[in-house]
């Protein structure tokens, strides 16, 4: 390497240094005493003000696509009006990719003020319809499971062989809500409701039952014994306690550890990326599949590394809720090892479900606050273009935020 070559890659490494110091500082971390991130707050709030930077990107990147898609697909979003809250009729519907379903889930999936992740792996993705008017009541997304979860793997108490051989019998609901006005409506819970019913799994046995391992070259004979997923907001108001007939549909196991990279813009990541490749670092390429889905993290924490800053600064400390959905009787069991067939015991349909979850929570729920018929889907189309504009809120009505219920 010439000392020219040395001099450059000197100079990017200092600009890079004062991009990422600079990028924290403005969405609002603190330096801790030792070196590590400090956020400003756990609200809410402060979780939304956080992901702010990676949405405004998103939603960027997306403006001509926006433009282009909306035309058609505005008229599946509802108004407040277009509601007969005795009369909702859920239905899922698969949203596979290159359908005009898949550009719909895709839009629809912008509105989120914490962007939603694309997935990786299986994917299993479904539009929640309202068959009574014909509109779009949220989304469901199911994906691989990460390979280690600290709150999941102790409460199944496998060995790490097991883990390896058993998690293709496992799915993490990575999206999940409503969009307004079901949002309103508490459409979230009913949403949620849905995940364990014969409908997912006659799904999931469709798309993966005979489905052979990339990595294996093995049939899998997959069967979808238990769904996780992890609250985007901390705590969630959403899965704890939620409970159909006695059964209880998502257990709370504990918390992750407040690791991971969405404090990293994707522009800084790339940027990050570039100069692992200049220095000749693996990572730099290391996404394929099979590499897992953690190798952006791995990458970040490389780089960081390389420059001679702390790794810890993926640590972001934003803890989120994690939950268990045993979607068979004998979940724990069967993905332990201890059972070699899958059992599932009064597993309802999405219809019997839905019926449940609306006179537990939507029916109520529209007597108690009718804001949600001020709504008008013009305003879906607003937020994501930055032309929002917050209505006027009459008394004793619920107040409209945009925010999803995820």
């Amino acid at each position: 390497m010439s000392k020219k070559t040395v001099v450059m890659l000197r100079a990017r490494e200092a600009n890079l240094k004062r991009k990422i110091r600079k990028h924290l500082q403005e969405i609002g971390f603190q330096r801790a005493p030792d070196g590590s991130l400090m956020p400003p707050n756990l609200d809410k709030e402060t979780y939304r003000s956080i992901h702010a930077h990676q949405r405004a990107a998103k939603l960027a990147d997306h403006k001509i696509w926006i433009a282009a898609k909306s035309v058609k697909l505005m008229q599946y979003f509802a108004s407040g009006t277009d509601i007969d809250v005795q009369r909702i009729r859920p239905r899922l519907e698969p949203a596979p990719g290159d359908t005009w379903q898949a550009d719909l889930f895709r839009l629809a999936g912008l509105y989120w003020k914490i962007p939603i992740s694309e997935g990786y792996g299986r994917r299993l993705r479904f539009l929640v319809w309202d068959d009574n008017n014909g509109k779009l009541i949220g989304l469901l997304a199911l994906g691989d499971a990460v390979f280690n979860l600290r709150a999941r793997d102790e409460l199944i108490g496998w060995d790490h062989k097991r883990r390896a051989d058993a998690l293709v019998h496992l799915m993490d609901a990575y999206v999940l809500g409503a969009l307004p006005p079901y949002n309103a409506l508490l459409g979230g819970k009913l949403i949620a409701s849905l995940v364990r019913t014969s409908d997912v799994v006659e799904a999931f046995d469709a798309k993966y039952h005979n489905t052979v391992g990339v990595i294996s070259k093995k049939k899998k004979k997959a069967r979808l014994v238990a769904i996780t997923t992890s609250s985007a907001l901390g705590r969630s108001s959403i899965y704890n306690r939620l409970k159909l007939n006695d059964q209880l549909i998502f257990e709370p196991i504990g918390y992750t550890s407040g690791w991971g990279h969405f404090h990293i813009s994707n522009g800084l990541f790339e940027e990050l990326r570039e100069y692992l490749c200049e220095v000749g670092d693996p990572y730099a390429d290391g996404f394929k599949f099979g590499h897992g889905p953690n190798w952006r993290l791995r990458a970040i924490r490389q780089a960081l590394d390389l420059l001679g800053m702390n790794p810890n600064l993926i640590r972001h400390g934003f803890a989120r809720e994690v939950f268990f959905c045993p979607v068979a009787s004998n979940a724990i069991s069967f993905l332990r090892g201890d059972h070699q067939r899958v059992r599932y015991k009064d597993l309802p349909s999405v219809e019997t479900a839905s019926q449940a979850a609306l006179a537990r929570w939507v029916i109520p729920r529209a007597a108690r606050v009718p804001g949600y018929i001020d709504w008008n889907s013009e305003q879906f189309l607003e937020e994501l273009t930055g032309r929002a504009t917050q209505p006027t809120v009459k008394s004793g009505r619920a107040k409209w935020s945009g925010r999803s219920t995820s």
